[in-house]
């Protein structure tokens, strides 16, 4: 009887996780005011990592850190919204959002990504839209663009209902870091 063929070695191919380039990459988030005036504010400081897992799909993970929210040129609505009825940072000094697995292709083509956003200790699955790249090397050559809606309410900021609406979206235009060169 001859031995048993050897099986094919299975080769495991661990990719370390893309970075978001923090000095080219951009997030902010927009609020309307019941007048309708736009008030646009930023994340200065804010960290995002794609993990590449084993089957090829990509999974995002974004934190906001929210003492350093701001809103350009308005010291006190920067103040509002670092402040206990808006995103608290005092006591959640951080908003995460997780995705589900999706197909990279997404981000070429646009499209929805589902995840979970994590604000003010309160966490409830959300959708990031992403716009069709306009480029070959989306992160790398233009920015990819997403954005996300949700209700302040459903997240315990439910204070200026009659000056502000219930509608926050957090919008990013991301950049990746470069792989080094071997």
């Amino acid at each position: 009887m001859a031995p048993p063929a050897a099986l094919p070695a299975v080769q495991v191919v661990h990719r370390a996780p893309l970075v978001l380039d923090t000095q080219r990459s951009q997030l902010g988030f927009e609020v309307r005011s019941r007048l309708g005036q736009r008030i646009e504010g930023s994340f200065p400081h804010f960290e995002g990592r794609i993990e590449v897992l084993s089957d090829g799909r990509h999974q995002v993970h974004l934190k906001m850190y929210t003492r350093s929210v701001e809103i350009p040129g308005k010291p006190r609505y920067t103040g509002w919204m670092r402040g206990e009825e808006f995103f608290d940072a005092a006591r959640h000094p951080v908003v995460e959002f997780d995705s589900l697995p999706y197909d990279p292709a997404r981000v070429d083509q646009g499209g929805d990504i589902q995840g979970r956003l994590m604000l003010r200790g309160v966490s409830h699955p959300e959708t990031l839209r992403v716009e069709k790249a306009e480029c070959a090397r989306p992160g790398y050559d233009c920015d990819v663009v997403s954005r996300g809606t949700v209700l302040r309410g459903r997240y315990g900021m439910d204070n200026w209902q009659l000056a502000l609406s219930d509608r926050v979206t957090f919008v990013l235009r991301a950049r990746l870091s470069e792989a080094p060169k071997p």
